[in-house]
């Protein structure tokens, strides 16, 4: 069933939401695509909403709802279990489970892949889910509250419900799209903390940022590729290169420069992820707290 790969707290819901919507919405046009990422992602943003009222003149129970908001949302952790069974699973060469286990995290078609090519699929999977799952939602909570943490969340349950249809990219279109905006600024922190948090892994933070500006020119997504190629050079190894879709091949450019990757390189993905995730996570403190600060600061003028 489509969908059966989108896991989590959070993610579940929101795939449940948007099966319902989808199966009012059988014409492959762009306007019932709109429409339908429209309504998910609209209900998501009412649910913050809800939280953020409730949470009103209640400190406690404000923190509370944005705790277990973020807690619903953030997928660091299911991230790492399920980048570490990979590891696992390509180091004993169960090549039919790194094909499943795969499936949870990545749209391409992995049937034909063989251990490099899934290895390489791996650490591109870690690498992107570390950005769509944990920077993404913490940043958009950061600079917009519950509303922003969960719809951030929502639009990329859709696009990537929708990229495991073959024949639905008309439909799909909205979501590409919206989803393309939303990460504009994401994807761009991910690869600035995954140079940053390079050295922490034993990885190079100068090839990563050369790998970054270089490698991505020729990308044909002004999103995509981004923090992959941070990844490749952080972990010098090869990403990229021709993948397989649902929609289609696509010849995407050959990302980094050094060896081609093997489980290992997994694991060090895995690592790499997490650094970022608490980069992120300090970042957005920093950033959610600056508004407060100006108030503060407005406050005690006034009182002088």
């Amino acid at each position: 069933m489509v969908g059966d790969s989108i896991r989590g707290r959070a993610d579940a819901s929101l795939a449940r939401v948007a099966r319902a919507s989808e199966r009012r919405m059988r014409i492959d046009h762009p306007v019932a695509g709109a429409v339908h990422v429209g309504v998910v992602t609209g209900a998501a943003v009412l649910a913050g909403l809800a939280v953020e009222r409730l949470g009103r003149g209640r400190p406690l129970v404000a923190a509370a709802g944005t705790a277990a908001s973020t807690w619903a949302v953030l997928g660091g952790a299911r991230l790492a279990a399920d980048g570490t069974a990979l590891a696992r699973q390509l180091e004993t060469g169960d090549l039919a489970a790194t094909r499943q286990t795969l499936k949870a995290w990545d749209s391409r078609c992995s049937q034909e892949l063989d251990g490099v090519s899934l290895a390489r699929a791996s650490v591109e999977a870690v690498a992107q889910n570390s950005s769509d799952t944990v920077v993404a939602p913490l940043l958009w909570g950061a600079v917009a509250g519950v509303p922003g943490l969960l719809g951030a969340r929502a639009v990329g349950v859709v696009r990537r419900m929708v990229a495991e249809q073959a024949g639905r990219e008309r439909f799909g279109s909205a979501a590409a799209h919206l989803d393309t905006v939303v990460n504009l600024l994401p994807t761009r922190a991910t690869a600035a903390l995954t140079v940053a948090g390079a050295p922490v892994v034993g990885g190079s933070a100068r090839a990563a940022w050369r790998a970054w500006q270089r490698d991505t020119v020729l990308h044909p997504s002004p999103n995509a590729g981004r923090v992959v190629a941070a990844y490749a050079g952080a972990l010098e190894i090869r990403l990229g290169g021709r993948t397989v879709y649902p929609d289609g091949v696509r010849e995407l450019p050959v990302l980094g420069d050094g060896r081609n990757p093997d489980a290992g390189h997994v694991t060090r993905a895995v690592e790499l992820s997490r650094v970022v995730g608490w980069l992120a996570g300090v970042s957005s403190a920093v950033v959610a707290l600056i508004p407060g600060l100006r108030r503060l600061r407005r406050s005690r003028r006034r009182v002088r």
